[in-house]
């Protein structure tokens, strides 16, 4: 349950304003730095990731990973632990981030590091949350929203009809909400979650369809199609192919142009994930259909 912070006493008692920020903060906050510096020398030494291989190599991997190089001169001391617990900035997200999925990876069972790093993150206001796949970082998303999203590729999952609908639609939400965001990815991905739940409805018989060639299919034959929302008889499906016309027509990365090609902003990629998530939702449950 989200709950609103409790207003320090200061401002309280009417001795000091509230500050003008206080959340979320995006990169690495100070007040953040030293606990997941902490966090991170505590996951490195969980008896469960040392119970699977020696620490050392642990640690090299990470840092291989991450192309981070330990720096001279540390005389008695583990070279790659102490560059992975002294990393800060956005290094020190990359290093949570590449932990967790080194655990995931390895499939280390370490609930009470997550609930550690889940309650920092949470108590220290951060932009940044544990995914619930748990091998890394994303950014915070409002509950209704996520959920949203997570019902829809809930839905797909099980729905036959809807193809690979349902990891195009998560593959799209991490690209958005990720540690590392892909726009023109996460936009791609949206399309191809909606052409793989329309495909059966719209353009069965095309094994070559596209959002594209589906928008043409809708265009002649709108008769053909009902949709649950009460909509004007002469275009009966007018929601969802103005709905899948944006997300087609709002993909800029998707051909090159004597003038160059315009990646995808990420606030962009981000309303293409939502647009998709209510359309594959649409075509699954059967509120678009063939007449």
């Amino acid at each position: 349950m989200t709950t609103t912070p409790r207003p320090r006493f200061s401002v309280r008692a009417g001795l000091a304003a509230a500050p003008e920020h206080d959340g979320p903060f995006e990169d690495m906050p100070e007040h953040l730095t030293k606990p997941l510096q902490e966090w991170v020398d505590y996951a490195l030494q969980s008896q469960e990731l040392a119970n699977y291989s020696d620490e050392e190599e642990v640690e090299r991997t990470i840092c291989i990973r991450l192309r981070m190089s330990p720096p001279d001169g540390l005389q008695g001391q583990a070279p790659y632990y102490w560059t992975l617990t002294h990393a800060d900035g956005t290094d020190l997200l990359d290093v949570v981030d590449a932990v967790l999925a080194y655990k995931v990876e390895r499939e280390v069972n370490d609930p009470e590091s997550i609930r550690r790093l889940s309650s920092l993150l949470d108590e220290a206001g951060s932009a940044y949350r544990v995914a619930e796949t748990l091998d890394g970082l994303e950014e915070r998303v409002t509950p209704g929203v996520r959920d949203a999203v997570r019902r829809s590729i809930a839905d797909a999952a099980v729905a036959p009809a809807a193809g690979s609908a349902a990891d195009h639609l998560a593959a799209a939400w991490q690209a958005a909400y990720g540690r590392s965001p892909d726009p023109s990815r996460a936009y791609s991905e949206a399309i191809k979650a909606v052409e793989s739940a329309a495909h059966t409805v719209v353009q069965p018989n095309n094994s070559k369809a596209t959002l594209g060639s589906m928008l043409g299919e809708i265009k002649n034959a709108r008769h053909k199609f009902t949709i649950a929302i009460p909509t004007p008889s002469d275009n009966p499906i007018a929601p969802a192919e103005a709905m899948m016309r944006a997300l087609w027509e709002g993909q800029t990365s998707r051909h090159g142009a004597q003038s160059g090609t315009v990646p995808e902003t990420l606030e962009a990629a981000r309303a293409s994930v939502h647009l998709a998530a209510t359309l594959v939702q649409w075509f699954v449950s059967g509120a678009v259909a063939r007449s």
